[in-house]
């Protein structure tokens, strides 16, 4: 089991961010994690990578238990993840090579030399995610999109058990979020590859590889399950608590207001 939470419960500052939250997740599960802005995503994406405790409740991540086994950098190397707040702490002059190759030590910048290994994996990744042609290029220089497809290549560089995506197209026109959903959809069926939680608050992002979905809503499981049980027009005007109507198109859930 990639992740296995249960009864998680999280207190900041007097208030609970995070309440009796259950949530299992299978070697080569994909899944969407749904909210809006204010609902706990953040928190519980801190809590999987080892940044936060929990106040209450049993958390397992990748076969370690919070609270019996070492954690930190040990487990961390095992999660790739992206997020906004990373690529704030990325160098602009390091290039699209060196930030993914900063991923197999875990670190923002090149300190220690890599391995020969580890310079052909960062070459194939660069490959496989069609950044080959501008991988001696400055990361600051990079389209939004093109630094979205290095900061996936340096969370894989450790070939994680688990991915984290935490609203990957934000800032993203059509075009380059179309693409960088590709790229991922790539990734999710690759054999031995990780499992995806992919976080978002727009429906339309949900893949048909994220077979299951989680709606997290003022810290709390709102519901989870299959998500073409779970994307629907009645749990989502509830979710929302607006009336709306969903439409799917070519397997992938499209949202409008009633």
């Amino acid at each position: 089991m990639v992740l296995d939470l249960q009864k998680v419960s999280l207190k900041k500052e007097g208030n609970w961010i995070l309440k009796d939250i259950d949530w299992q997740i299978e070697k080569g599960e994909h899944w969407a994690l749904l909210g809006l802005n204010g609902a706990g995503k953040t928190a519980l994406l801190h809590m999987l990578c080892a940044y936060y405790f929990p106040t209450e409740g049993k958390v397992k991540v990748i076969n370690k238990q919070f609270g019996k086994d070492i954690l930190g950098e040990q487990l961390r190397q095992q999660i790739g993840i992206v997020s906004s707040t990373l690529k704030q702490r990325i160098y602009g002059t390091d290039s699209a090579y060196q930030v993914i190759l900063s991923g197999a030590f875990a670190s923002i910048g090149l300190y220690e030399t890599p391995t020969d290994v580890m310079r052909e994996r960062a070459q194939q990744l660069l490959k496989d995610l069609n950044c080959f042609s501008y991988a001696n290029r400055p990361y600051r220089t990079l389209s939004q999109g093109e630094q979205q497809r290095v900061l996936i290549g340096r969370a894989l560089m450790n070939d994680p058990k688990l991915l984290i995506l935490d609203e990957p197209t934000t800032g993203l026109d059509f075009i380059a979020r179309e693409q960088l959903l590709e790229s991922i959809e790539n990734i999710s069926q690759e054999e031995n590859g990780p499992s995806i939680i992919y976080v978002t608050h727009h429906i339309e992002e949900i893949l048909p590889t994220f077979t299951k979905t989680l709606l997290l809503k003022e810290g709390q499981v709102f519901k989870q399950g299959l998500t073409n049980e779970m994307i629907t027009s009645e749990n989502l005007s509830d979710f929302f608590e607006l009336a709306v109507e969903v439409d799917w198109s070519e397997k992938r859930p499209r949202l409008k207001k009633k």
